[in-house]
């Protein structure tokens, strides 16, 4: 019986142990210390760091570094402990106008995956649009808007 209390009792452990995993770009102190805003270039700062995680879309030349620790507990969703965003500017020239560091503390929360589509209008029940279903008369009444024999437009539905 202790035999399949302490067997049991490790496996609880083992299966809450946190797994950590590390995303993206691992900052390289070194590296970017050597950019010189001014003089570097995008292939300069290719060169020390690498490809970067991402580049801006609209609003200018950005190249972002992104970094993130996260961990997760058994089947919990995972918690994002630290995530670090080195974000180099360039002019127009390709030249390296800034360089900025983002945290987590900088960020807001997104989601990007709600699994529902959002609906405008009313949302009725089932039983609602059961008891509202009248053959030959539209959801919304006799006054269904313009076109349907209400008071929404002419006749026929044209302008």
């Amino acid at each position: 019986m202790r035999i399949a209390f302490v067997v049991l009792s490790a496996g609880l452990v083992l299966g809450c142990t946190p797994v950590v995993n590390q995303r993206g770009y691992l900052p390289d102190p070194i590296g970017e210390a050597a950019i010189k805003v001014g003089a570097d270039t995008k292939t300069t700062v290719q060169d020390r760091l690498g490809d970067p995680s991402t580049q801006a879309t609209f609003g200018g030349d950005v190249w972002y570094y992104i970094s993130s620790v996260e961990q997760q507990i058994a089947f919990f969703d995972p918690r994002i402990e630290t995530r670090s965003i080195m974000a180099v500017r360039f002019d127009k020239d390709g030249k390296v106008r800034d360089i900025h560091h983002y945290s987590l503390k900088d960020g807001h929360v997104v989601a990007f995956e709600t699994r529902e589509t959002p609906a405008k209008g009313r949302e009725l029940t089932f039983l609602q649009q059961l008891f509202n279903a009248t053959p030959g008369v539209p959801i919304g009444g006799q006054n269904g808007g313009p076109g349907q024999g209400g008071g929404g437009g002419p006749p026929g539905g044209y302008p």
